[in-house]
């Protein structure tokens, strides 16, 4: 296949480099443009009428930038040559290249964000197929190592569920409670946790929050976190699926109503009421194994306590699930939280290294709260950091290029940087003092950040204010929308004045995408 790629002067070098050993018969054209970007479909068809009108039969493939900014529908009609967009970065050009056959590019979106596309649906339909397989489901049902818990599938041979934690629910009023537990559900949490209040009763309460979260949470499993054993009787009582947590201290007060309305519990190797709490490895297993011997019969997932770093110890805590893990198969709690929340970092990265972690250990419930800022979307993160594991461990291979990621902050991939002109002749512009401010005539505009659930249902919001008094309200999900609209009313009259709402519109956006908190003339990082 014969392919002529079109880019600028600036990209040639890293484009010719890049495809130089790529199967195809590749041509390299540089346009009459220093940035490729810049391209319109008309000066692409007299670039390439121009240069190549006596090899247009020969011809199969145009490859433009990905960056242009129309369509190239118009370049197909006029050269009658499939016309299709490259990549938006010139360094995976030869990926494109390689993958021709076996993609269907387009010609409104750039090549390298179709492959993307193409790899998450993949992963995502192998995950869907699983899930939605009932005659595998029963037969890994059948095994010691897994569970249900109210209709859902819990175990080491299926993805790792994210049980997210609305914490502190008795003290929420019924707007809050609603809101958090459907900020949980958009953000993929398979399981719903009611956080009590610990050494407290609110046991009159239960009954109500139940009935609030139920239509929430769906099908859903529905868990109560906490070791009062009235809470848990009357917990049992309205319907709850799954009661955190059960240890030597309670488990004789709740154990024939657990096994009564057949609802599975999570155990803890401790005995809070007399302050015992194991130290060593070995000290975990062996509690653990008493409380499962004195709850015979029970359906249980176990919690061998995974402690924050350099408190007692995280590497003790993890020996501990190892070995216990060696000895019996049944599902384990790992209490992610207790490490995101106590420690200074971004969650991201923390939450899918320890859901790789728990993977390999065979854990099958990964509990997050998300109650600092820091913490803000934990629920998210684990919910695709479990699907990564679950691709990994079933391609036998890294969770490295498996079509999704939690790549967020940073780049998968260092992009090649288009070398700059040659700027040593131009005139140096440097800092110097700062236009003075002064109000723009055409009024004055304050920004907030309206968070929904989840970002798609999140926007952006300014109000015009004229002479101190708001006058009109913006809403859109981009800065661009919501500049466009406000220069269509002309009220923007000074430059600067332009250059700052730029600048804060596009920090709302970016603050709004990453759940970070957005104050206007404050720093974003």
């Amino acid at each position: 296949m014969k392919v002529l790629i079109i880019t600028g002067n600036l990209a040639y070098p890293l484009i010719s480099d890049v495809v130089s050993d790529v199967d195809e018969d590749v041509i390299v054209h540089v346009a009459d443009t220093q940035v490729a970007a810049f391209l319109t479909p008309n000066q692409i068809i007299k670039e390439v009428r121009n240069n190549f009108e006596n090899e247009l039969d020969n011809i199969d493939l145009i490859l433009v930038p990905g960056l242009i900014k129309k369509d190239t529908d118009e370049i197909t009609e006029a050269l009658q040559i499939p016309t299709f967009k490259g990549s938006t970065d010139g360094a995976d050009l030869a990926m494109v290249l390689n993958l021709l056959e076996s993609i269907e590019l387009s010609t409104s979106k750039p090549a390298d964000k179709l492959i993307e596309e193409e790899k998450r649906k993949e992963a995502l339909k192998f995950i869907d197929d699983f899930e939605n397989d009932e005659k595998l489901r029963e037969e890994l049902l059948k095994k010691p190592n897994n569970i249900l818990v109210k209709n859902l599938p819990v175990g080491e041979d299926f993805p790792m569920r994210v049980l997210a934690e609305i914490a502190n629910a008795p003290f929420l009023s019924k707007e809050e409670l609603i809101k958090k537990c459907q900020f949980f559900v958009d953000s993929g949490a398979d399981m719903i946790d009611i956080g009590m209040a610990a050494g407290e009763d609110y046991s009159d309460r239960i009954p109500d929050l139940i009935e609030t979260l139920r239509p929430i949470v769906g099908d859903r499993p529905l868990s109560i976190d906490t070791l009062n054993s009235k809470e848990i009787k009357v917990a049992c009582e309205h319907g709850i699926d799954l009661v955190l947590s059960l240890d030597l201290g309670n488990y004789s007060k709740v154990i024939d109503t657990l096994k009564e309305y057949d609802v599975p519990a999570v155990l803890l190797p401790t005995n809070f009421s007399k302050g015992i709490t194991p130290k060593t490895p070995q000290e975990r297993v062996e509690l653990m194994e008493e409380l499962i011997e004195k709850t015979e019969g029970l359906t249980y997932i176990a919690d061998m306590i995974l402690d924050p770093v350099n408190s007692s110890s995280i590497v003790e805590s993890i020996i501990a699930c190892d070995d216990f893990h060696k000895i019996n198969p049944a599902p384990m709690f790992f209490g992610v939280g207790n490490v995101t929340e106590l420690m200074d970092a971004d969650s991201g990265g923390v939450n899918v290294l320890l859901a790789g972690i728990g993977m390999e250990l065979g854990v099958s419930v990964l509990f997050t709260p998300e109650e600092s800022g820091k913490t803000r979307g934990s629920v998210h993160e684990l919910a695709v950091a479990s699907k990564m594991m679950f691709l990994a461990k079933n391609r036998g291979s890294i969770p490295k290029d498996l079509g999704i990621n939690l790549v967020e902050f940073k780049d998968k991939h260092k992009k090649l940087q288009t070398p700059l002109p040659d700027i040593e002749d131009l005139e140096l512009i440097t800092p110097g003092e700062p236009i003075k401010f002064s109000r723009d005539v055409a009024g004055s505009f304050k920004i907030v950040i309206d968070y929904g659930t989840s970002v798609e249902n999140s926007k952006i919001i300014v109000v015009h204010f004229k002479k101190n008094a708001p006058d009109l309200v913006f809403e859109g999900k981009t800065a661009k929308e919501i500049y466009d609209e406000i220069i269509k009313k002309d009220l923007v009259t000074k430059l600067e004045h332009a250059a700052y709402l730029g600048a804060e519109l596009e920090k709302a956006e970016i603050a709004m995408n990453t759940r970070k908190d957005y104050v206007q003339d404050f720093d974003l990082f």
